[in-house]
């Protein structure tokens, strides 16, 4: 009887760790992309922040100064990397390379 209880418990965990991992429907996928930029002061980060989250599909932005990187969180399907660098190269930061994570 306790091997019974047992194995059906274990089955349901499986069974609720599985659907924990599937996007649900109604949730947006998201991408977190980090990139290498030019920054070099606490000017350049204050631009970033002031900038780049109000582009259509940022869902969130980190600037690391010391490490001069940016990594932004948006929705694939309202924009994508090649938009974004072009947003960094109107408030005049390059951007040199691109990680996706």
């Amino acid at each position: 009887m306790k091997k019974i209880i047992l194995m059906c418990l274990v089955a349901l965990f499986s069974v609720g760790i599985a659907n924990a991992q599937e996007p649900k429907k109604g949730e947006k996928k998201t991408v977190t992309v980090e990139f290498v930029t030019d920054i070099d002061c606490a000017g350049c980060a204050k631009k970033v922040t002031n900038t780049i989250p109000y582009e259509k599909g940022v869902k969130d932005v980190a600037v690391d100064v010391p490490t001069k990187t940016v990594t932004v969180t948006f929705d694939p399907k309202k924009t994508n990397e090649q938009t974004l660098i072009k947003a960094f190269e109107k408030i005049k930061i390059k951007v040199t390379e691109t990680n996706q994570k």
